[in-house]
C-alpha cells in the first residue's frame, strides 16, 4: 500500500484510490516566460521516483507531463536533462491547457513550485518544494532557460556526473525547500563516487540475501509519503554495517537503486576488465 499526503487536506491518502494495479501520474512544470529551471525538474524526479516506488510495490505506473508551450530547441534541451537525470521519459507531453482537462482523471498530480492550483482537477495533489540557489552562488541559478546555457550544464559541468544533482534533491523531502550549494553538490559527487566503488568491490564477493530489516524499512518508508531520504540513511548505515556481508550489501544497494536511479552499479566490472 502506498501512501502520500495530499497537499489539499494535509492528510495521507492511499494510491490509487481504488483497487486496480495502475498508478497514473500527472506532473505539471510552472508556466512561465522564465524557462524550465531547477524546481521543474525536481518535480520530474518527484514523479520518476513515485513512478518506480509503485512498481517496487508490484503496481504498473504510467505518467504524463504537462509543460509550458516551449520552443523546439527548449523542447529538446529538456529532454536531454531529463535523460541525463535518469527520469523515465513520460508516456504523453502536453501543453498546458486552460481548463486542465489534460490527465484530469490522474490519479497523482505532481506540481513544479510555482505551478498554478486547479482546483476542478481530481485525484492527490503533490506540492513539490522550491529549489533555490544559496546567495551569491551564480553557478547554481533557480531558474536558468534552456538550453543556452542549458540548465544542467549550469549545475553539473562538462566532466561531472549530473546525477549528483539527482542525489542532492533526493536527499530531502519532496515537500521541503532546497538550497543549492556547490559545496552541497561537490558532498553529493562525492559520495556517488564512493557508493560506485564500494559497490564494484562487494560484486566481487558472493551474493548474499538483502537482510530483512532493512528491505522492510525501505518498504516502509517509501509507502509512507515517498520517504526517500531515509532510504538514503539506510544505504549509509548498511554500508558501514559490520554484520551484512559484502554480497548482502551489493544486492542491497542494487534493488534500492531501482526506486533511487543512481546509477550505483555503474563501476562494476570496471577493475576486472582493466586487469585483463
Amino acid at each position: 500500500m502506498l501512501r502520500i499526503v495530499d497537499t489539499r487536506t494535509g492528510h495521507l491518502v492511499e494510491i490509487p484510490s481504488v483497487s486496480r494495479h495502475l498508478l497514473s501520474i500527472c506532473v505539471h512544470l510552472a508556466a512561465g516566460d522564465a524557462g524550465i529551471g531547477l524546481g521543474d525538474l525536481r518535480a520530474l524526479l518527484v514523479g520518476d521516483v513515485l513512478a518506480r516506488t509503485a512498481e517496487l510495490h508490484g503496481l504498473q505506473s504510467r505518467t504524463f507531463l504537462t509543460t509550458p508551450d516551449l520552443p523546439h530547441e527548449r523542447a529538446r534541451a529538456l529532454d536531454r536533462a531529463m535523460s541525463a537525470l535518469g527520469v523515465h521519459p513520460p508516456a504523453t507531453v502536453s501543453v498546458h491547457h486552460p481548463n486542465g482537462t489534460f490527465c484530469a482523471a490522474a490519479d497523482v498530480h505532481v506540481h513544479a513550485y510555482g505551478t498554478a492550483a486547479q482546483d476542478a482537477v481530481g485525484g492527490v495533489r503533490i506540492d513539490v518544494g522550491q529549489v533555490s540557489p544559496a546567495s551569491g552562488e551564480r553557478g547554481v541559478p533557480d531558474r536558468a532557460r534552456l538550453p543556452s546555457p542549458g540548465l544542467l550544464e549550469a549545475v553539473a559541468p562538462e566532466g561531472s556526473d549530473p546525477l549528483a544533482v539527482r542525489m542532492l534533491m533526493l536527499g530531502h523531502a519532496y515537500r521541503t525547500p532546497v538550497v543549492v550549494t556547490g559545496t552541497a553538490l561537490e558532498e553529493a559527487r562525492w559520495t556517488l563516487a564512493d557508493w560506485r566503488q564500494l559497490v564494484s568491490g562487494w560484486a566481487q564477493e558472493p551474493s548474499r540475501p538483502i537482510p530483512a530489516d532493512v528491505v522492510r524499512h525501505a518498504h516502509d518508508a517509501l509507502a509512507d509519503d515517498l520517504g526517500v531520504p531515509a532510504v538514503l540513511d539506510a544505504l549509509l548505515t548498511v554500508a558501514t554495517r559490520a554484520d551484512v556481508p559484502a554480497g548482502a550489501k551489493f544486492e542491497t544497494f542494487a534493488f534500492l537503486d531501482r526506486v533511487l536511479g543512481l546509477d550505483l552499479a555503474r563501476e562494476v566490472g570496471h577493475q576486472h576488465r582493466a586487469a585483463t
